[in-house]
């Protein structure tokens, strides 16, 4: 049973807590928008992308889960959540600081494994944190708030070379490493406000103190490797029915985002430039444009969660998430075809509005679904639904490149939008859940 005896927070006080989120999704904006060209300024051929992004989810499918974990039984003078945040926020500021800066493929390919090993310390504690502080009723607010911080982060990490080419600077400035120096300044910006932002909400809206029962509770079984194992076999075994059933859906719908991101630049350099070379104009032409569709999409998110809110309120979660992810599927499926930027702005509305319900509605089901008191374990079993996609698309698409794909990163963008139709699809099949189930009573 969940509990509703929260303290009701503002509006104000909600969005507060959530600024530690566009900290951290600056964090992730920067890696989405500038990692597959810095793999290619680096040397990187197209059909290896993806193996260079296995760090994210190979950390994530264990940091995620023991993190959660440990979490849930953590004690300390700062909460349970909050050491985790600042241990996170610190070592995350400190790999997008040296990004920039590596000399040679491996050396990117490490400070990305240490860069989503510190996101993924703070990722899941954090959304844990939100189920903690909000009541029942607050959750659809809270969470939608952290997908319209996610929009306006990214959007800002996605636009930051574009603002300095806006400001000036030409993008084909490039240091001994064929790396632009729009990317460097960007990075160096992201260092300084993923440790800010997460510095602000944990001293701004700390943590609720632990009930005497909950303490009693914690004490009795301290964390240790045997326990955090038996509360990891536990949670896998009790798994909430919905939560299962989201599994297809996660599978499809993160599948395509993980090929988008790492092909769009590509697909681009296609379909605008006739290029793929990686060190010409026309390719760092089409890097900035992607940054700036990323913007764009991640702007619409912004705009879009919060009017999410009411609707989600009204029909439920499950049915605006899965008319949402109908509308990025055929806005993916679509750039391959489309040979000007003002097309693809009109196609980031779709993708936008994937994207805003993409990083809120699927919690929403989440946290109705699972008992209070297991909310950092279960997020951070959630999160092997995203990563594990992730791991079978970077194993499985070198292999398809060639041979199913023809070696042309647009037939990517095509079956990336396939597969969020198939998650639509797949998301209308899990159960009701607590919201949607109120929501029926009162109609």
């Amino acid at each position: 049973m969940h509990q509703t005896n929260r303290p009701t927070l503002s509006f104000w006080r909600i969005l507060q807590m959530n600024v530690g989120f566009f900290g951290l999704q600056f964090s992730f904006g920067l890696q989405q928008a500038n990692m597959a060209p810095i793999y290619r300024y680096l040397g990187a051929d197209e059909a290896t992308l993806p193996l260079l992004w296995l760090a994210g989810p190979a950390t994530g499918l264990l940091v995620q889960p023991l993190v959660g974990a440990l979490s849930d039984r953590t004690t300390s003078r700062l909460g349970r959540r909050t050491p985790y945040f600042l241990a996170g926020a610190l070592l995350c500021s400190l790999c997008l600081f040296a990004m920039p800066y590596s000399g040679a493929l491996w050396i990117a390919a490490s400070l990305l494994w240490i860069l989503d090993a510190a996101n993924n310390v703070t990722m899941e504690p954090y959304r844990a944190y939100v189920g903690d502080r909000l009541s029942d009723d607050q959750r659809p607010l809270g969470y939608l708030t952290q997908s319209a911080f996610t929009g306006l982060a990214q959007t800002l990490a996605y636009a930051s070379p574009s603002f300095l080419v806006w400001a000036g600077m030409s993008p084909d400035m490039v240091d001994a490493n064929h790396i632009p120096v729009i990317t460097r300044i960007a990075f160096l910006a992201g260092a300084v406000i993923s440790l800010a932002g997460i510095l602000w909400s944990v001293f701004s809206v700390p943590e609720l103190p632990l009930t005497a029962t909950e303490l009693a509770r914690i004490r009795a079984h301290r964390p240790s490797p045997r326990q955090t194992l038996a509360d990891l076999t536990a949670a896998v075994r009790e798994m909430p029915r919905p939560m299962r059933q989201l599994a297809p859906a996660m599978l499809f719908q993160w599948f395509a985002m993980f090929g988008y991101w790492q092909f769009i630049a590509s697909a681009l350099a296609r379909s605008l430039y006739g290029t793929s070379d990686a060190h010409s104009s026309g390719f760092h032409a089409a890097a900035l444009i992607s940054g700036e569709i990323g913007a764009t999409y991640n702007l619409i998110a912004f705009i879009a969660a919060f009017f999410l809110v009411p609707f989600t309120r009204k029909v439920g979660a499950r049915l605006v998430h899965a008319v949402c992810l109908i509308a990025s599927g055929a806005a993916m499926a679509s750039i391959a075809h489309i040979d000007s930027q003002s097309g693809l702005m009109v196609a980031m509305l779709g993708i936008g509005l994937g994207w805003a319900s993409l990083m809120g509605s699927p919690y929403i089901m989440l946290a109705d679904a699972i008992p209070p008191e297991r909310n950092g374990i279960y997020m951070g079993i959630f999160n092997m639904f995203i990563v594990i996609p992730m791991l079978i698309e970077t194993l499985l698409l070198p292999i398809i490149y060639q041979p199913l794909l023809q070696g042309d990163p647009r037939n990517v963008l095509t079956m990336c939008g396939v597969l969020m139709l198939l998650a639509a699809i797949a998301t209308l099949c899990v159960a009701s859940t607590v919201h949607d189930t109120k929501r029926a009573e009162r109609a």
